[in-house]
This record gives C-alpha cells, sequence and structure tokens, in this order.
C-alpha cells in the first residue's frame, strides 16, 4: 500500500441551510476556478431549479480544485434528512470530511445523523464553525457542544484532536484563531491538506472502481461515478461489472470515456489512477453499488447498506374533468416510465405496481423527499393525482405493529414552548430534554411518530408566528403508540362545475378560508377552501346574481373578499385526508374529493 499525496477526496458535510454550498463557492473562486472577470451565481453547485429555489442541496455533487500541488476532490452533500441516502453513499469515495457547524445554532440533528456515518466509515473530520459574522453567533460555545456531540457518538481519540477552522463562508474567510486576521481562505485549505489523508492506494494491484454516484444525461444514458480503489485503467481496457448484492456474477462491458472533475468541468482522461474519482460513460445498466473491475481479475467491493423508506403515496393517473388540459404525458404508463426512470438516480425510493394499472405506491424517506419528486415531474409536463402520506408499518417476530420514531428537534421563543409541548403532546410526543433558554429561545427535543408530524409543519408555523425552527430525524421503529387525533378542519366543497364567482364566493368565505379566486374554473367534488368547524360543507361558488326589472346583476355595491389561502404542494399535502386526492398538473395543483359526486360520496359515508 502506498500514499497517493497529490490527491485529497473530502465531503463536506452539515445540517441543513448551515452553508455547505456558499463554502465550496469560496473555495472553487479562490482556487482561480473561474476568471477574475467570470460572472458566477451565488450557491453554483446547485444546479436544479428546486435548489436554487428553495436553497437546499438535494443531489450531492462533485467538483475539484488545485491548491499548491494538490488536487482536492469535493463532495457538496445534501443537509435534509430526506436525501440522507445521498449521503451515506458518497461517503465511501473519501477519506475525510470537513463538518460544517453554524456558529449560532450549533450542532443540529442532521449534524449528528452525517457525522455518525462518517465515524462508522472512520474518517478524518476538519470541523468548521461558519457563519462567525452572523448576529448572535457563539463560536466557542458551539466549540463545545461539537466536542460534547463527538464524545456522545463515541468518537476515538484520534477525532477528539481534530482541528477547528472558524469561517465566513459569504465573507470568504477562514482562520485557525478568531483573533487571527483573515482575507481569505487559505487556513481552511492547509488545514485540509495537513489533517485529511491521502488516499491509500495499491497502485500495482487490478483495476477496481465502486460506483457511489449515479448521473444521468440524454446525450450519453447513465453515468457512473466513483473512486478508483486500486490499480490504473487505460483507456480501451476490458472490464467486468458485478455487484456485491448479487454474489460472484459478472458481464463483460466497456466503458466508453472516463472523465475526471476539474473546477465545475469534466474532464476525458485517458488513464485514472487508484484515489482518483471518476466519471464513466458508456454502460447502459450500470447501477449504484456496482464494481467495475479488471476482466482478467474480477473481484466485488462492499457496499453501504441504504436506510429504508418510512413514507408511501399512491401517484395515479388524473381522471378529473379537467384532464389533460395543460398536461403532456398523462398516460399511466408514461407515468409508470418516469417513476422507474427516478429510480436509476435515487436508491432511498420504491416503486411498486398496485392492483390497479392506473395507480403506483411510491415510497420514500419524508414528504420533503417525495414532495421534490411531484414537483420535477409537474414541470417536466405530467399531470396525475395523489394521496395522502402514509407512514410505513412493520411487524415484529411477535406479531407486534411497529412504528418509525423521529426525533425532533425545536428551536423556539420561549412565549410559544407551552403552546407546542401541549400540541405535541397530543401528537403522542414525549420530551426527551430541553436546553435553558438562550437569547430568549429554547431548544425542545422530542421523539414521536412520524405519522404525528404528518400535517403538523404549518400548524407549527402559524402557532410561533414563522419564527420556530423544526427539524426532525428518523431514529428507529418502535412498538405503536396509539391513536392520533385527526384535523381539526373540514373541507368546503363545491357542489357544481363552472367558473367562480365573486358572488359565490362572497356567500361561501362566511363558512371558513377559502383557495380559489374569482374567475378560476371548480368542478363538482373540487376542495375550495377550509372550515374551521368540522364539518364538511357544500357550496356553490358559482352561483350568480339574478337580474330583474329593478336593478341590474352589478349594480350592488362591490363585494369585498377576503384573501385567499396560497397552498403550496406541502400544504396540501399536510391538509387532504384519506378520501381526498392531490391533482397536479403542470400549471396548478386542486384539492379533490376521490369521490366527486356528492350523492355518491354520501351513500358510500351511509355504506361505509
Amino acid at each position: 500500500m502506498s500514499k497517493r499525496e497529490d490527491v485529497r477526496n473530502i465531503a463536506i458535510i452539515a445540517h441543513v441551510d448551515h452553508g455547505k454550498t456558499t463554502i465550496v463557492d469560496s473555495l472553487l473562486k479562490q482556487s482561480g476556478v473561474f476568471r477574475d472577470n467570470q460572472v458566477v451565481n451565488d450557491r453554483v453547485m446547485d444546479s436544479g431549479d428546486i435548489e436554487r429555489e428553495r436553497g437546499i442541496t438535494i443531489l450531492s455533487k462533485n467538483t475539484s480544485v488545485r491548491y499548491k500541488d494538490t488536487k482536492i476532490n469535493i463532495i457538496d452533500t445534501p443537509g435534509h434528512a430526506d436525501f440522507g441516502g445521498e449521503v451515506e453513499r458518497v461517503l465511501k469515495m473519501v477519506n475525510g470530511v470537513v463538518l460544517l457547524v453554524d456558529a449560532f445554532e450549533g450542532p443540529m440533528p442532521q449534524t449528528k445523523f452525517v457525522l455518525k456515518k462518517a465515524f462508522e466509515l472512520d474518517l478524518d473530520v476538519v470541523v468548521c464553525i461558519n457563519k462567525i459574522d452572523r448576529p448572535g453567533a457563539r463560536p466557542e460555545e458551539v466549540v463545545d457542544e461539537v466536542l460534547d456531540l463527538f464524545i456522545e457518538l463515541g468518537a476515538n481519540e484520534r477525532v477528539l484532536e481534530s482541528p477547528f477552522v472558524f469561517t465566513s463562508a459569504k465573507a470568504g474567510i477562514a482562520k485557525l484563531d478568531l483573533d487571527d486576521d483573515a482575507k481569505d481562505m487559505t487556513a481552511l485549505f492547509d488545514t485540509i491538506l495537513k489533517y485529511i489523508p491521502a488516499p491509500e492506494i495499491e497502485e500495482d494491484g487490478p483495476f477496481t472502481l465502486l460506483i457511489s454516484t449515479i448521473d444521468y444525461n440524454d446525450y450519453v444514458g447513465r453515468i457512473g461515478i466513483g473512486r478508483v480503489e486500486s490499480g490504473v485503467y487505460r483507456e480501451g481496457d476490458s472490464v467486468v461489472l458485478g455487484n456485491y448484492q448479487k454474489g460472484e456474477e459478472f458481464e463483460k462491458t466497456k466503458i466508453s470515456n472516463i472523465y475526471e472533475f476539474e473546477g465545475l468541468a469534466r474532464v476525458p482522461v485517458k488513464e485514472a489512477r487508484a484515489g482518483s474519482i471518476v466519471a464513466v460513460t458508456g454502460i447502459e445498466d450500470i447501477n449504484i453499488g456496482d464494481t467495475l473491475s479488471a476482466a482478467d481479475s474480477p473481484s466485488l467491493l462492499e457496499f453501504v447498506k441504504i436506510s429504508e423508506p418510512t413514507i408511501s403515496m399512491n401517484f395515479s393517473v388524473n381522471n378529473s374533468p379537467f384532464a389533460g388540459r395543460d398536461g403532456k404525458f398523462l398516460t399511466s404508463r408514461q407515468i409508470r416510465s418516469r417513476l422507474f426512470r427516478e429510480l436509476q438516480t435515487d436508491v432511498s425510493l420504491r416503486v411498486e405496481d398496485t392492483d390497479t394499472t392506473d395507480s403506483f405506491k411510491v415510497s420514500g424517506r419524508g414528504e420533503l423527499h417525495l414532495s421534490v419528486l411531484i414537483e420535477n415531474m409537474r414541470r417536466e409536463g405530467y399531470e396525475f393525482q395523489i394521496s395522502k402520506p402514509q407512514v410505513l408499518f412493520k411487524t415484529d417476530e411477535n406479531g407486534k405493529k411497529l412504528e418509525p420514531m423521529e426525533i425532533v428537534t425545536i428551536d423556539v421563543s420561549d412565549e410559544f414552548v407551552g403552546a407546542i409541548i401541549e400540541k405535541l403532546g397530543r401528537r403522542k410526543a414525549e420530551l426527551v430534554s430541553m436546553q435553558e433558554p438562550n437569547g430568549g429561545y429554547s431548544r425542545l427535543v422530542f421523539k414521536m411518530p412520524a405519522r404525528g408530524l404528518i400535517g403538523y409543519r404549518s400548524e407549527f408555523l402559524t402557532d410561533t408566528k414563522g419564527n420556530g425552527i423544526l427539524n426532525s430525524i428518523f431514529d428507529s421503529y418502535e412498538p405503536y403508540k396509539g391513536d392520533i387525533p385527526r384535523r381539526v378542519d373540514a373541507s368546503i366543497i363545491s357542489f357544481d362545475t363552472g367558473v367562480a364567482s365573486s358572488y359565490g364566493l362572497h356567500n361561501a368565505q362566511d363558512r371558513g378560508e377559502l383557495f380559489i379566486e374569482p374567475g378560476e374554473e371548480v368542478y363538482e367534488g373540487q376542495v375550495v377552501g377550509q372550515s374551521p368547524k368540522g364539518v364538511e360543507l357544500e357550496v356553490s361558488v358559482t352561483k350568480t346574481k339574478k337580474q330583474s326589472n329593478v336593478r341590474a346583476s352589478g349594480s350592488d355595491e362591490a363585494l369585498k373578499l377576503s384573501p385567499v389561502k396560497q397552498m403550496s404542494l406541502e400544504d396540501g399535502l399536510e391538509f387532504i385526508e384519506d378520501d381526498e386526492l392531490i391533482e397536479v398538473t403542470p400549471k396548478t395543483f386542486r384539492i379533490r374529493k376521490k369521490i366527486l359526486n356528492t350523492q355518491t360520496r354520501y351513500k358510500s359515508k351511509k355504506y361505509k
């Protein structure tokens, strides 16, 4: 075994919104990847539209910078718990991690989750306390909190002596001591070179490459990304493809091109040596966890087991009266092939056929995970319906029902603590710990059933006047905790089809909060608002004022309408009940009853 000193492979891990993508921006800019006069977007690594809009990373991204004589391969990972499958995989490619922690918030649930994965793989850690210029930043205290977390996770002596670097990713500065007068990121670059080990390689051994990530491109098809574990691949070498899970099965295959990462570009290379992170094209059915090895000495490399999904929903063909108006892809065949195509790049997702050909069961890691898929499909021109998210239960060997439990961390102003403890108590949550108020804010940690969180987030934002922060992460499966009370609000349903009028909506708004505006088309069975009284109501929102000899239809005073409630996709998923669906089209979302006809709906309820 020898060390390849001209390369370092690192992943940047952190909780959502602690500045991973911004710090990669600073490293890229200061290593000369961009020209001085080049216009560069903020968060250049977040290339997807949804990533840019929501300010979150969904897929891990590869890049590299050159510092002194060393190439540093960097992987920017997602911070959100729903995309934990991405983080687990990419850690197989690296020798160390840069752990980013916000100087104000300190370690959060996701920090703990990703760090645990890094410790399991025995990776070295450089701790980066970011946002030191943020108001209320408390870097010294956060250093102690990180060390406490290391001890809690059973870190060894080597990790407990990990270096700390203080940074402001936005300002592009890094320092080893808070009193240093730093102008750039040199301190972070030097710390990475000093503390993250060079990859240990068997340069003379046979060629092996473990695929950890899959990308897709319309021109070349599937692209496998991974680290060359041993040996050298030269253009034209014959290779075989195998997978550890399938046993000693190998198929002969051919690599069309092999690329290395230089800055944000993929550069074709003639040969790839052990220790390099590369992308390969030309293998049609390459999958995450596959091993490519030399044809004359085939071998298999073990791969991490990806965590199981905890939530599912049904995707079905749109059968509403307005079906086919907006979308290009409507049929069950098109929806099915799109869902199965998603499996090629998303390992945490499961797609199953159901009893009917028009519906598919899709399981994922959480509501955000599935809502990002729905949003992507909608933008691509798909039209379909989705059901209420359901938690996936298991049974133990004694036949007892088990359900997924989440650890929920809430940072909130002291005045709201009582209300939150009361609300979550009803949802079967147990208060695990409560930190002393810090600057008027308290941190509450609960353990609660995953199904108790469905429908709670929007309520939480209302209860905390938009100031609370809620984070959750899967913990384990535990015995079923009993029934949880359902939502108080009931649906206001349109009982006719037509165009919503000001007059009709004016009469309906006395019953509750509306989702639609005058001039919008509605159909019978569509949910047009929510009633606080907990009783479903049928209303006519298309009703117009009748003309008479005495007055014209518009001569009364202008009708005053309250502002409508704008429902996002996540709001809709939290609002709907078991007998409701969300109709998703490229232009809009509509909430509807499964049974649209009022009479039939009454009969089915009675029959039940």
